[in-house]
Order: C-alpha cells, then structure tokens, then sequence
C-alpha cells in the first residue's frame, strides 16, 4: 500500500525534533522502505522519532523509528524496531 498523510500525527517537538504517531494497515516492512514517507517530506525532519502501529490481519504490531534522511523530496527511515506486546496477566 502507500503512505496516508490522514494516520500520521505530530504529538510533540522540541530543539529541532518532533515525535510523530503513525497509524497504517500496511507492514512495518512496507514502513520501513525507502521513500515510504516521500509525501510527507516536507514535515519530516532528519531525526524525528516515529512511533508506527501498523496493522495486518488484526494484530497491531507497534515499533519505533527515525528519520535518518530527507532531501530532496526523499525520505528514509531506519528499520523501526518492534516493542515487544508481552501480557503476563
């Protein structure tokens, strides 16, 4: 599938920084691909954290990444991490 500016959210930003929230129904490979976030560019800053939940088959998958480049119209993010959803209860 392909980026969706509605499921992407700043939540804070400081010194140059911004968190972001991003909410899709695609992979997190999908995410993690090079120019996945070419249309939000202009918002995406090198450095901005982006919590990603994305969303297959029902079972959300939330990890973290960050903006590791963008110029030129062209955004790459690094592999986000998945945060283990662990419920011992």
């Amino acid at each position: 599938m392909a980026f969706s500016a509605s499921g992407l959210t700043r939540l804070a930003g400081a010194s140059g920084v911004s968190l972001w929230h991003y909410a899709t129904t695609d992979t997190l490979a999908d995410v993690n691909t090079a120019g996945y976030f070419n249309s939000a560019s202009n918002m995406l800053a090198v450095n901005d954290v982006i919590i990603a939940v994305t969303e297959t088959g029902g079972t959300p998958v939330v990890s973290h990444t960050y903006v590791n480049a963008n110029s030129s119209g062209t955004v790459d993010v690094v592999n986000g991490v998945a945060i283990t959803n662990t419920d011992s209860d």
